[in-house]
């Protein structure tokens, strides 16, 4: 199972601003090892943020992004205390759900 994402949620103003560091490895599937096989592919394919049950967003990644990768957005709607979950699945049908509440 993949580490816990970090997330931060602020409130300013109507404004919500979600950072959000999720831990994981990011094969492309192209590098090889020291042997010189291919590494195979493992990335983050979807990445969806709810907010009280409403999708605030929806992504859809590739090899192409970086190890460990960092996400931020921003919505309105929410208010202080309420809880912003954020749920990845990867290429190999691995997922992780975390969540925190709104600052």
């Amino acid at each position: 199972m993949a580490d816990p994402m970090r997330i931060r949620a602020a409130l300013a103003g109507n404004e919500t601003t979600v950072r959000v560091l999720m831990s994981h490895v990011m094969e492309t599937g192209t590098r090889k090892n020291a042997s010189g096989e291919t590494i195979p592919a493992h990335f983050i394919r979807d990445v969806e943020a709810t907010h009280n049950g409403k999708t605030v967003l929806k992504a859809m990644f590739s090899g192409a992004v970086s190890q460990n990768p960092f996400l931020s957005f921003k919505f309105t709607g929410a208010a202080k205390g309420d809880k912003v979950v954020v749920k990845w699945v990867d290429n190999k049908n691995d997922t992780r759900t975390d969540e925190a509440v709104i600052a």
